[in-house]
């Protein structure tokens, strides 16, 4: 556990002492991470409220080790059922109040100046402690939609960063609503690769350089619509000389095809920054860090929303890149849709490819993380008034 929190002011690191607080899902955490990876100069050290589940273990990996010398402390707060899952909001008002007791210790001990909120249940207790500790709190909604966190906090924040512009309060920025994109990894922020990159990536994966590759990626968890689609339709795909990269998801691996050349299957994309400077293009879920990524680097992506969000998210996510992106039902994932996918590969060729790129370019900032730093440091510093003159 980190203990600089313990040690008298004039001994802490200089820095943002920042509090964020998100998790149950990969979706919760990565824009945290990329926030932090894009200017870790401005840490003194970093709390992190988070849920406990085990799957959040692959998406902290390696954060410590990107952060260095900075401390960082993740504290679990319990809210859900002792048999895991989302809570029900019954057993969540039953839970709250003990959570905010741990996160307003959490905080006072840490000495947090700003709170960051990314989504999920763990963001109401922590909201509630560091306003009761007058502590200001700021939300990052990563979604095309807003979720229940923005929607139910919005009114106890004094900024709401909205990745897109859909969720803007009437479409419009203001001092407390700002239009800045979604977070990205230090690499995605850098933007396209070079066409000579591009096939270097390929050869690195075990592709042939010259020929055209699909990257499927079913998120984090997977997904088995798309796992059948290229299990059944791969030797389509070979025939017509476009190779194939494919995320099965953890447990799936077997869901794939039987590996061969031109086609590598993998529970989990590690890099996913390689593959996608690899890809001629793109068949991937409607997630928002997807999405961005994808689009960061420029790649024309079909989008096969997960269809059982109730808001829709991941369709809503995908139209914001307007026509960079194309969308699928998983109805339509067939031999049709794989000639389809062919025929844009190569017939198509670059000029449609270029028109796609172009569109990405012009809908995603590849600064979004600078714009909510400069948003963050006043908060802090009002903050720090506030604890001088309490």
């Amino acid at each position: 556990m980190d203990r600089s929190h313990h040690l008298p002011s004039a001994a802490r690191r200089p820095g943002l002492r920042i509090a964020l607080a998100g998790g149950g899902t990969g979706g919760h955490i990565v824009p945290g991470r990329h926030l932090l990876a894009q200017h870790p100069g401005n840490l003194a050290d970093v709390l992190w409220f988070c849920t406990g589940r085990p799957v959040e273990q692959r998406a902290f990996a390696g954060l410590a080790e990107e952060l260095g010398s900075i401390p960082l402390e993740r504290v679990a707060l319990a809210l859900e059922p002792d048999g895991g899952g989302a809570p029900r909001i019954s057993g969540l008002a039953l839970r709250t109040l003990p959570a905010v007791r741990a996160a307003r210790a959490a905080l006072r001990a840490h000495g947090s100046e700003v709170l960051v909120g990314l989504g999920g249940f763990t963001c109401l207790p922590a909201v509630v402690a560091a306003r009761t500790l007058g502590i200001p709190v700021a939300l990052l909604e990563i979604n095309a939609v807003r979720g229940k966190a923005t929607r139910w906090l919005a009114p106890f924040a004094a900024r709401v960063f909205h990745a897109w512009r859909g969720t803007l309060p009437g479409g419009r920025t203001s001092a407390k609503d700002v239009l800045c994109g979604p977070p990205l990894a230090p690499q995605f922020a850098a933007g396209a690769v070079s066409a000579e990159r591009q096939r270097s990536a390929r050869a690195a994966l075990g592709f042939v350089p010259e020929r055209p590759l699909l990257v499927v990626l079913g998120g984090s968890q997977g997904a088995g619509a798309l796992n059948t689609f290229v299990a059944t339709q791969l030797g389509e795909f070979l025939r017509q000389g476009v190779q194939v990269l494919h995320q099965t998801g953890p447990g799936r691996i077997g869901q794939g095809a039987e590996e061969r050349a031109g086609y590598r299957k993998l529970e989990f994309v590690h890099d996913v920054h390689g593959a996608l400077a690899a890809a001629t293009l793109v068949l991937c879920r409607g997630g928002a860090s997807t999405l961005a990524e994808v689009a960061a680097l420029r790649r024309p992506a079909w989008v096969v929303p997960y269809p059982h969000h109730a808001d829709r998210h991941q369709e809503r996510n995908a139209r914001e890149l307007g026509e960079g992106v194309e969308l699928v039902a998983e109805s339509r994932l067939d031999a049709s849709f794989a000639r389809e996918l062919v025929q844009r590969t190569l017939a198509s060729g670059e000029p449609e490819l270029a028109r796609r790129a172009a569109v990405l370019e012009r809908v995603l900032p590849l600064d979004a993380a600078e714009r909510i730093w400069k948003e963050l440091a006043p908060l802090a510093r009002s903050s720090r008034e506030f604890a001088a003159n309490a």
